[in-house]
Parts: C-alpha cells; sequence; structure tokens
C-alpha cells in the first residue's frame, strides 16, 4: 500500500482525505474516506485528477497548503 499517509482534511460529516505515497513507486496520491453513512468507501486518487475536481473545496486548498509546507522543508 503506501509507507506514509498524511491527514490533511476532514469535513464535519466524517469524510477524511490523506496524502499518501505508494511504496514502490514513490508516486504520491489521495486518499479520500467518506464517511459512514455514506458507506465509509475508501477511493485513492491522482493528485492532479483531486485539484482538477470542481467545485474548489476546503480540502483543495488543505492539499495545497500541505504541498507548500512540504517544499517549506525541502529548503531549510
Amino acid at each position: 500500500m503506501s509507507d506514509h499517509l498524511k491527514e490533511f482534511a476532514a469535513s464535519s460529516n466524517g469524510d477524511r482525505w490523506l496524502l499518501g505515497r505508494e511504496q514502490d513507486t514513490g508516486i504520491a496520491y489521495v486518499l479520500h474516506e467518506a464517511n459512514q453513512p455514506s458507506g465509509g468507501t475508501v477511493t485513492q486518487i491522482d493528485i492532479g485528477t483531486f485539484l482538477n475536481r470542481g467545485p474548489i473545496a476546503p480540502e483543495h486548498y488543505a492539499l495545497l497548503r500541505l504541498i507548500g509546507t512540504l517544499a517549506d522543508e525541502g529548503t531549510r
């Protein structure tokens, strides 16, 4: 599966979004965990696909903020 999962957003209805990275390939992705009333489905989404989904929602901004912090860490 992945070597790291980092939650970057959660909604008031229980949905969660996590940034993941495939252990073998190093490719990053978004993991969406739907809330239990919606079935609790877990979906892996390409980052580009996730960011291009409309309309722009708080979880999009949260992912962009997280990516920005990762870029900051690389310059220290």
